[in-house]
């Protein structure tokens, strides 16, 4: 039963497989998952669920015993995309439950499974991206790995749980910072404020991620979901209620002169020029 777990490099994948654009590598103990959605891996609601779904499965096989999550391309999740309408990208109320939406629906389950997850942070983690990051345990990034809460830029309020994640990782006065400037933060600042654990380069960041994958799959599997359960307590809770928070913001700012002012000039990448209305 025992025995130590290799990461998942070619030789040790034994499985690969695929839901919409979610790859599932199973190598021993570690699977891989990884995000393929070219050219940013922009969130849509879709996504998240397919995402959910097969970090659920690998938690219930009777196998994996830790993920790896992972993005191709140079960045690791754009957030969502806010030119697009906002029921394509699941940040449209439930017509079941008005304060609530699909998108989030996914996050809470994201940040409910049951299996410890290293992520793998080749690049920018922006918005709903960097909430995305959040549901590992820890979070390896090479240098140049970007990471920002820039709603405020889009006339917008924090989503994704982050307004709940963000300052139980880092702190309340840091995710202020982050959250009231929508500031990005370089690897190297991300590390001295804890926001990631480890800085490797490039070209062997997939394969650290798969080592302390594999270095947390190795001891006993009861044991290591007892310990996440005590740490994470509460966390699938905490997200669900902000979430329902941020949904009500969002919602209105959404109705703005200020919210159009701010995509535009994002997609523009120049300063808004917000007039309060």
């Amino acid at each position: 039963m025992g025995g130590r777990a290799q990461p998942a490099g070619i030789e040790a994948v034994s499985a690969v497989t695929r839901i919409g654009d979610i790859q599932i590598a199973r190598g021993g103990f570690v699977a891989t998952v990884t995000i393929d959605r070219p050219p940013v891996n922009s969130m849509s609601v879709d996504l998240m669920r397919d995402l959910a779904d097969a970090l659920e499965d690998l938690g219930r096989d009777g196998v994996t015993r830790a993920a790896v999550l992972a993005a191709t391309g140079k960045v690791f999740c754009a957030g969502a995309d806010l030119t697009r309408r906002a029921d394509e990208i699941g940040i449209a109320a439930r017509s079941d439950a008005p304060g609530t939406n699909p998108l989030y629906d996914e996050a809470v389950r994201l940040f409910a499974t049951p299996l410890p997850i290293v992520a793998a942070i080749q690049g920018a983690a922006i918005g709903a991206g960097l909430g995305l990051a959040m549901i590992a345990d820890l979070r390896i990034a090479a240098p140049e790995a970007r990471f920002a809460a820039n709603f405020v830029k889009l006339g917008f309020h924090p989503g994704f749980g982050l307004t709940y994640t963000l300052p139980r990782l880092i702190g309340r006065g840091p995710a202020e910072v982050m959250f009231l400037t929508g500031a990005r933060v370089d690897a190297g600042q991300a590390l001295g404020m804890g926001l990631v654990n480890e800085i490797v380069p490039q070209s062997g960041l997939l394969a650290a991620a798969q080592a302390h994958a594999a270095s947390i799959a190795e001891n006993a599997p009861l044991a290591v979901r007892a310990a996440r359960k005590t740490l994470r307590a509460d966390l699938a809770a905490g997200v669900r209620a902000a979430t329902d928070r941020e949904f009500a913001e969002q919602q209105w700012l959404m109705q703005t002169d200020d919210f159009r002012e701010g995509v535009a000039a994002v997609n523009e990448r120049r300063p808004g020029d917000f007039k309060g209305c």
